[in-house]
């Protein structure tokens, strides 16, 4: 195709266009068509400069231009309550139902290495000194030690925020890192298990693992299961740029980073969840059967949310992307 033929021959037609744009709010019916039929076909001139003949500074001003008629014909779609409703009922559900596949393997295998990283630590009293001295090591786990101090040594209410804030950026990177081949994912991953293992191995070693899994359960639950989520979501989104499946590479990536983004603000609530518990639960003066059972509910009533619900959603046809109103148009072939 010869650019600059291409360009002469449809230059009129753009910027008549544009010129219609300038004054949409005042155009009649006929011109309100002209508007439509010209946004379709410059849609289409994209397509055919973007496959044929690229050029950065015309494409970007068709664009811009295709975007801003777009617009006109479609309109500007407000949130209402009937978004937060769709999202809450079906479409964060069945995006996590999705990635089942995923996270459920991945919290399986990360439970498993938290086990044995806490076997191996509480085990070896060499591996224990080499964490931290002996007197040290009887201040964290001793009655009234550190590892319990931990969540009463701030107000309930600042140290929910805090827990909250802090883990819904370990999540929200789970989401994003994952699309450099997951390896981020697969490191924060690593770090929160060799956590939990540490403590498990220590306390465990000092005679006190009741009590570490009466102070982890009741809000560790959840919040690893976001965690998991996260992480497994992380990892998808990094596999589908190694292996998009019968989608383009850019289709794909796109439909599943939309998923992700809307993943993140689902489980930045659950996170809120947890980080309430954390707050006010675990330091509380409740039985240890009471406070374990708080968080048991809190993981029961998520998973049967998304094995339930979520799945009802995915086999009515709901993926977790945005509504086919919200996303980016798609190019027209023809005019």
């Amino acid at each position: 195709m010869d650019l600059d033929v291409f360009v002469s021959v449809h230059r009129a037609e753009w910027d008549r266009l544009d010129a219609l744009l300038r004054r949409r709010r005042r155009l009649n019916g006929a011109e309100a068509d002209e508007l439509a039929a010209l946004y379709q076909r410059t849609a289409t001139h994209l397509s055919l400069i973007q496959s044929s003949a690229p050029d950065p500074q015309l494409t970007g001003r068709l664009s811009q231009l295709v975007a801003r008629a777009r617009s006109a014909v479609s309109g500007t779609r407000r949130a209402s309550w009937r978004d937060v409703t769709r999202f809450l009922g079906q479409g964060f559900p069945a995006a996590v139902y999705r990635a089942r596949h995923w996270w459920v393997p991945t919290a399986l295998v990360s439970t498993a290495i938290a086990i044995l990283l806490g076997w191996w630590i509480g085990t070896h009293p060499e591996v224990q000194s080499s964490i931290a001295a002996p007197s040290q090591l009887h201040d964290l786990t001793r009655p009234g030690g550190e590892y319990e101090t931990y969540y009463s040594s701030h107000p309930a209410a600042a140290f929910a925020a805090q827990v909250w804030t802090n883990n819904a950026q370990a999540a929200a990177m789970c989401l994003v890192l994952g699309i450099f081949l997951g390896l981020p994912v697969l490191w924060i991953l690593f770090e929160n298990m060799l956590n939990l293992g540490v403590g498990f191995g220590l306390m465990s070693s000092a005679g006190r693992l009741d009590t570490f899994l009466g102070l982890v359960l009741p809000h560790g639950l959840l919040e690893l299961t976001a965690v998991f989520v996260a992480a497994g979501t992380g990892l998808r989104l990094g596999w589908t740029l190694i292996d998009p499946g019968p989608r383009t590479r850019r289709t794909a990536l796109a439909e599943e980073g939309r998923a992700a983004v809307g993943m993140a603000i689902g489980l930045a609530l659950v996170l809120f969840v947890s980080g309430a518990i954390e707050g006010f639960v675990t330091p509380s003066g409740l039985p240890t059967w009471a406070r374990i059972g708080i968080g048991v509910l809190a993981e029961l009533a998520f998973l049967t949310y998304v094995f339930v619900l979520g799945g009802r959603a995915v086999r009515a046809g709901e993926t977790g992307d945005l509504e086919a109103v919200d996303r980016s148009a798609s190019v027209p072939t023809a005019a």
